[in-house]
Formats: structure tokens, C-alpha cells, sequence
């Protein structure tokens, strides 16, 4: 832990974590990057397999790099019955427990917030799954496309022809965030009553959660949204636009005062904002294919820094559709000083602070561990000497 650790919220809070993948590894990331302190139990030999999912951060998993950071990890075979008194250690000093494991798995090792109130009041279990702990899916796997497919969003996704996941993980990125926010509402509430609670997070119902927009404009049998791309289902012109220079700029008109501006502002064509045939939204959403020809006929004339300066003076929302690359050297990012530098096992990365920052208090950016670095400085707490350790790996319990 780095000396800027005073004073961070969650100081002095202990998180066990038996995680992989996403979900569970970035909400418990947000817990360290406000001053918890994250053990992370990994299998010995292999850890998480997140670690193996790509080798694009100089070697290192681009997803374990990004959902890592500031964690200690403890190689532990909790099936082994050496391992499983270890955990039982680890979990009399632990504030929060948070896992993913496979569906039943937490139960199976005495993990569950049933088996273990009892003795720990105070601690708080946070289980997040694909489908939750009751109900006919409750044995099912989930992966982060999956859950996007049953819960909706491929359907709603895409272009007409060909329906489209999200490019990012959204769905583990979904639950890691409630499992996050729920975490420290029960240590608000753990304040306040002395007791601990349980907290169950499900894919598929963050994700039901994210799609209520949809969901609703769906009510009672109507038809969904259509799938346009990269352009809004149901406001017209909102989405991206051919430019003259081979690039697209992305742009949002919302009202009927906004339409008239970009009439007259940016196509230099006034006249269109009284045309009868696009005097509402629904009628331009009715005529997009036609009005959108119009929009890249003008836009055909101009690069894509022209249109942006045009948009810009008229008071019309627009974007760039940035590439990975963009985003790196984005002006913005560099301006409000959003990247800092992380430890990693290959070397120093550039990384994002965390996007919701309290004045005053820096944020945790401490090194993405290696496998097990930390499992003989951990086990070293729990009492076990140089000797004992050496006899724990030979056994094959860390």
C-alpha cells in the first residue's frame, strides 16, 4: 500500500475475494481503489483464468491488468483440507466476502452467508452469479454474452440484419457496480445495527435493470425498438454521419429548437426546418433514410473537423467515433489528468483513476499482482513460519 493511504474510506476494511473473471474482480477493484484491502484467492498453478484470457498488456491479460490492480494475491487450494482451514482464518478477520465461483461451489465449501452468519454477525457476503440463488436457472451458467442475449440486449442491438453484443462486457460490468454500491450500503447499514448482511447480484437482472428504456417502450406487447447501428431507434438525426474525408461524426438533434439551428446552422439549408414532411421527430424518424441521404450530401462536401466546428456553433451535440488509439491519447483525459501509472509484473502501465474521485482523497493505484505474491506475507499473519509454509506448498495447499 502506497503512503497516500490515509484517509481513504474503506482504510482498514478487509475484502476476501474468490473470484475470476470480471464480474466479481471489478467490483472488488472499486473497493481497493478506495482503500480496502483485497485478498484475492486464486488456484495455485493457474489463478484466476481471467490471467489467461489474452497475453495484450506486455504478456499480461488485458482484462486482469484492468480489473486487478491494488489486490493481494493468496494461492489457495480451498478444496484441500489444509486450504480450507486457512480460508476459515481468512474469513474470522474479513469485513466482506465477495465470490463468483461456479454455481453451488460457495455452498459446497461452508460459504454461504447461511453457514457462516452464525459465527461472523458482522460479516457481509456478497454472491454474484448468472442467474441468482433461487429459481429454475439457478444451476445454469452465465457469460457475459450470454446474459446479454437472454436478457434482451442483442435484440435491440445491431443492424436490422444482424444482431450485436456490446462490445465491452457490460453485463459483468453491470453486476461488479451493483455488487460494489450494495457493498457499501451494507457497510453503511453494518454501521449502524453492528450486524452483516447477505447481498445476491445476477447478471440477468442488472442487465434487466439496464434494458428498462426498451423494456418499456415494449409495454404490454407493442413492438421493440428497431435495431439502426450506431443511430438511436427512435430520434432522428441522433447518430453517425459520413463525412468527406472518409470519417464519421457522431451528432444528436433532440428537440424541434435544435432541428432549426441545424437547418440553417450546419446543412445552410433553412428552408428544411418548415418542411412539413420533417416537422416532428416521428416524421424525420419516418423519413431517416431520406433526410439521412440529405445530411451526407452536405456533410460529403466537408472533412470531419469542419462538420464538428460547424456543429460546435450551432449548439448541436456531437462526438468523434473514436478508435481504441483516440481514446489513449483522448485531449480531454490529458487535460483533467485521468491516467496515472501502475505496477504490473511486466513493467509499468498507464492506467485510468477511478472516474468518481472525493476531493482530497487519492485513490489506491497499486500494483496488479503477480500469482501468489503475496501468499507467504499473508500466511506469515496467519502465523505459519518459514517451515510451515515450505510444508504447505509441498502438499500442495497453496
Amino acid at each position: 500500500m502506497n503512503d497516500a493511504a490515509a484517509g481513504r474510506p474503506l482504510d482498514g476494511v478487509t475484502v476476501l475475494a474468490l473470484e475470476h473473471a470480471i464480474a466479481a474482480p471489478f467490483c472488488t477493484r472499486q473497493l481497493a481503489d478506495l482503500g480496502a484491502r483485497v485478498i484475492k484467492v486464486e488456484r495455485p498453478g493457474s489463478g484466476d483464468f481471467a490471467r489467461a484470457y489474452d497475453a495484450r498488456v506486455r504478456g499480461l491479460s488485458s482484462h486482469f491488468v484492468w480489473t486487478n490492480r491494488s489486490k493481494e494475491s493468496l494461492t489457495l487450494d480451498v478444496k484441500h483440507p489444509e486450504g480450507r482451514a486457512i480460508l476459515a482464518r481468512l474469513v474470522e478477520r474479513a469485513d466482506v466476502l465477495v465470490q463468483n465461483l461456479a454455481p453451488g461451489a460457495a455452498t459446497r465449501l461452508g460459504l454461504d452467508y447461511a453457514t457462516l452468519a452464525p459465527r461472523h454477525p458482522r460479516l457481509i457476503v456478497c454472491d454474484i452469479s448468472g442467474y441468482g440463488s433461487t429459481g429454475p436457472y439457478v444451476d445454469k451458467k452465465a457469460y457475459d454474452l450470454l446474459v446479454q442475449s437472454e436478457a434482451g440486449f442483442l435484440s435491440v442491438t445491431g443492424t436490422p440484419e444482424t444482431p450485436s453484443k456490446s462490445g465491452a462486457s457490460i453485463a459483468d460490468i453491470s453486476a461488479g457496480m451493483y455488487a460494489y454500491s450494495s457493498i457499501l450500503a451494507a457497510l453503511l447499514q453494518r454501521a449502524r445495527t453492528g450486524r452483516g448482511a447477505r447481498i445476491d447480484v445476477a447478471l440477468l437482472e442488472t442487465m434487466a435493470e439496464w434494458m428498462g428504456f426498451p423494456l418499456y417502450y415494449a409495454f404490454d406487447g407493442a413492438p421493440a425498438p428497431a435495431r439502426t447501428g450506431a443511430a438511436h431507434a427512435t430520434i432522428f438525426p441522433y447518430g453517425p454521419f459520413a463525412t468527406g474525408d472518409g470519417r464519421r461524426v457522431m451528432l444528436g438533434v433532440q428537440n424541434e429548437r435544435e432541428w432549426a439551428r441545424f437547418c440553417e446552422g450546419v446543412l445552410r439549408r433553412p428552408e428544411l426546418a418548415t418542411d412539413p414532411r420533417y416537422a416532428d421527430n416521428a416524421r424525420r424518424s419516418a423519413a431517416r433514410a431520406e433526410l439521412g441521404a440529405l445530411i451526407e450530401a452536405c456533410f460529403a462536401t466537408l472533412d470531419a473537423a469542419a462538420v464538428v466546428e460547424r456543429l460546435d456553433a450551432a449548439g448541436i451535440a456531437n462526438a468523434r467515433v473514436n478508435e481504441m488509439a483516440e481514446v489513449w491519447a483522448h485531449p480531454q483525459l490529458a487535460a483533467r489528468g485521468r491516467w496515472a501509472s501502475v505496477a504490473t509484473p511486466a513493467g509499468p502501465v498507464a492506467a485510468l483513476r477511478p472516474p468518481a474521485g472525493l476531493d482530497g482523497v487519492a485513490p489506491r493505484m497499486d500494483p496488479v499482482p503477480a500469482l501468489g505474491e503475496h501468499t507467504e506475507r499473508i500466511l506469515a499473519e496467519l502465523g505459519h513460519d518459514a517451515a510451515g509454509i515450505a510444508r504447505l506448498r509441498a502438499a500442495g495447499a497453496i
